[in-house]
């Protein structure tokens, strides 16, 4: 059993930046995946961004591109997600999430993640 635990989130003004965290109680990353996803209210839980915590590939939603970085600490064992140039569409409640690396790996859908976190709220203001 992992246990994804986020920290990081707030109120920002667009244009802002914001530095969420996740880590994993009592145990490492090694040989897994890393993602951070996102729900708005209304609208369906979307893919952030991933990376394979040994492999290091990243993949990045469309619309975070150039403004968000997944990133890996090793010495810390969490995975961060740094993001720059907020915008109000970024407001949600974002989520870390975790499942092994290997050959089903599908990091843009939901369903293929075994573990969550409880989620941490991000808004960004006009």
């Amino acid at each position: 059993q992992v246990q994804l635990v986020e920290s990081g989130g707030g109120l920002v003004q667009a244009g802002g930046s914001l530095r969420l965290s996740c880590a994993a109680s009592g145990r490492t990353f090694t040989n897994y995946a890393v993602a951070w996803f996102r729900q708005a209210p209304g609208k369906e839980r979307e893919f952030v961004a991933a990376v394979v915590w040994t492999r290091g590939i990243t993949n990045y939603a469309d619309s975070v591109k150039g403004r968000f970085t997944i990133s890996r600490d090793t010495a810390r064992s969490t995975v961060s997600l740094q993001m720059n140039s907020l915008k109000p569409e970024d407001t949600a409640v974002y989520y870390c999430a975790a499942q092994r690396d290997g050959p089903g790996y599908e990091p843009l859908v939901a369903a293929t993640y075994d573990y969550w976190g409880q989620g941490t709220q991000v808004a960004v203001s006009s």
